[in-house]
């Protein structure tokens, strides 16, 4: 013999199912007239329209039930619920929240489950402030949640900066003998990192490996990136050395960048042009950034030459150079005196404002200055417009060159004077 809920579901249900929605509905209004439904009742009627009819047509009949004060009574979390569902399967992030006040408008009290389901909706919709929003609410409630919800909280709190909740949601996970999965720790981690947090970053390492998670791409990245924001560089190279001794399949491009920006901040030249040679053996596509990392570190240790070859490998490899290559190598030539090559740099590369003003500003402090007036005519012929600085130059040495032209007219004039005196 079937249940009371089940032969509700029955009536209900079934003809909605079977492309009947006007005898379920009538059903639906005998029920009501009869004043014999319950949270039930509605919960199952709007899931089977959402079912058959679509969310917007559930939608729909729920607000028109929620207008009718005697539905309103029968209301429960479970209909709630229903409907939270059915807007989560389609994303529909902002109907989550209108019920979700609606449902307190109404005196109804969410449960545990509401609230889970409610952190779940916002999070796939991208409403991490409502989902922090329900979490605080489901606390203070006194509701536990569960692993799931916790994980997507963390995840929540990561992306919106807030690396002190997400570290304590963390925590209460470890105390409640929740194990966060790797995804967690992960998002964690990279957090601290953002946040400067580096020593704390490493301990949330440990615990991870501690869990028996094995670290991926993903963990190395965000320790690695802890470390170059706190400027710890020979640390980088030294973590970066042992990933590759120790988990070298792992390696990716993202990792390679990572060393490389911290052998440009080294100069450690040599170093680059290793990882650079590791980078094509290991069958990585090299993007223009990373040729012009090993560049920059070129530049920075005062290796010219080099930093030239690496140019010329790049080109051959058809990797086409930027507008920071073309600086970078230009700042390295002049301060090798290779004016030849600061030449033809020029030559190859498009007019460009920004080289026009690096090599005109790096011949004036070099003491060539005319050059730099010649390259400063040759850039306004381009109809580039020099920066305040190289301005400033151009006057000041037009200036120098006036005063100097006064001083050689006024020996001149009394020089003169003195002739006709005699």
């Amino acid at each position: 013999m079937k249940s009371c809920y089940q032969s509700d579901f029955w009536c209900l249900a079934e003809p909605i199912r079977n492309g009947q929605p006007d005898d379920g509905l009538r059903v639906f209004e005998f029920l009501k007239t009869k004043k014999i439904t319950t949270g039930h009742t509605y919960s199952l009627v709007l899931k089977a329209v959402a079912n058959s009819q679509g969310s917007d047509t559930a939608l729909e009949m729920l607000m028109e039930m929620l207008g009718e004060c005697e539905v309103k009574k029968d209301f429960d979390a479970i209909a709630y619920n229903t409907m939270i569902t059915v807007c989560g399967k389609v994303n529909n992030g902002i109907e989550t929240e209108r019920i979700w006040r609606s449902m307190k408008a109404n005196g109804c009290c969410p449960t545990r489950v509401t609230y889970c389901l409610l952190i779940s909706n916002f999070v796939h919709c991208s409403q991490n402030e409502l989902a922090l929003d329900a979490y605080s609410e489901m606390v203070q409630n006194g509701f536990e949640a569960g692993n799931d919800t916790k994980q997507a909280i963390i995840s929540v709190c990561t992306k919106e900066g807030k690396w002190s909740l997400a570290l304590s949601v963390f925590q209460d996970m470890l105390k409640g003998g929740l194990k966060p999965n790797l995804i967690a720790c992960n998002a964690l981690i990279n957090s601290l990192a953002k946040a400067g947090e580096v020593k704390l970053a490493f301990e949330v390492f440990d615990i991870t490996t501690s869990l028996g998670h094995s670290p991926d791409a993903y963990t190395w990245n965000a320790l690695l990136g802890a470390l170059y924001n706190a400027d710890r560089h020979d640390d980088v190279l030294q973590l970066f050395d042992s990933i590759k001794k120790d988990q070298g399949s792992q390696l990716n491009l993202h990792l390679y960048n990572t060393a490389l920006m911290s052998c440009s901040k080294l100069g450690s030249w040599d170093r680059a042009l290793q990882l650079l040679w590791q980078m094509e053996a290991f069958g990585l596509s090299i993007p223009t950034t990373s040729y012009n990392l090993v560049i920059s570190a070129c530049e920075i240790a005062r290796k010219p030459k080099v930093a030239l070859q690496v140019y010329e490998h790049m080109v051959h490899q058809k990797c086409n150079p930027d507008t920071f290559t073309h600086l970078s190598l230009l700042r390295a030539c002049i301060w090798g005196s290779l004016w030849d090559e600061v030449e033809e740099i020029l030559n190859w590369a498009a007019p460009n404002v920004s080289l026009y003003n690096a090599v005109i500003q790096g011949m004036y402090l070099r003491g060539k200055i005319d050059s730099a007036k010649n390259l400063y005519t040759k850039m306004r012929e381009h109809g580039l417009q020099p920066d305040g600085k190289t301005r400033a130059m151009m006057l000041q040495n037009l200036s120098k060159n006036s005063a100097r032209h006064r001083r050689s007219w006024s020996l001149g004039y009394r020089g003169r004077h003195r002739q006709k005196m005699k």
